[in-house]
């Protein structure tokens, strides 16, 4: 199992991904939790690899997992644009937004969670 981390000042996306690129976990949570978060999760869930985004706060975010799991650094450039699209792959528009295009919209919630599971099956090559 893999845990995927889109780390960020406020919050952090997070999921949790067999070999398959199955979830079997994924949340936004406040960073302020982080640690006691992945805590949780290792135990649940038999982590054997954090992957990790180099966006803004990584270097924080990998101390702390280093404490857990081995980390691996993966490259966040275009991630949030793939999480807009897969969002809306996910959770189509309803009611009157079905007739705007997806990409002129914005979800309506964070899509950090999402970001964290592009990062894993980006290091799966999924």
């Amino acid at each position: 199992m893999f845990i995927g981390i889109d780390p960020g000042r406020d919050k952090c996306g997070v999921a949790v991904l067999n070999q398959a690129g199955e979830i079997k976990f994924q949340e936004v949570i406040a960073t302020e939790n982080f640690s006691e978060v992945i805590k949780k999760l290792c135990v649940e869930f038999n982590l054997e690899l954090a992957i990790l985004g180099d966006g803004t706060t990584h270097k924080a975010a990998e101390k702390i997992l280093k404490n857990f799991l081995p980390v691996k650094i993966v490259d966040e450039k275009h991630t949030t644009e793939q999480a807009r699209k897969l969002y809306w792959k996910k959770n189509p528009p309803t009611g009157w937004r079905k007739f705007l295009p997806t990409s002129m919209q914005v979800p309506p919630e964070p899509v950090d969670a999402i970001v964290a599971e592009i990062l894993v099956k980006r290091f799966l090559n999924l």
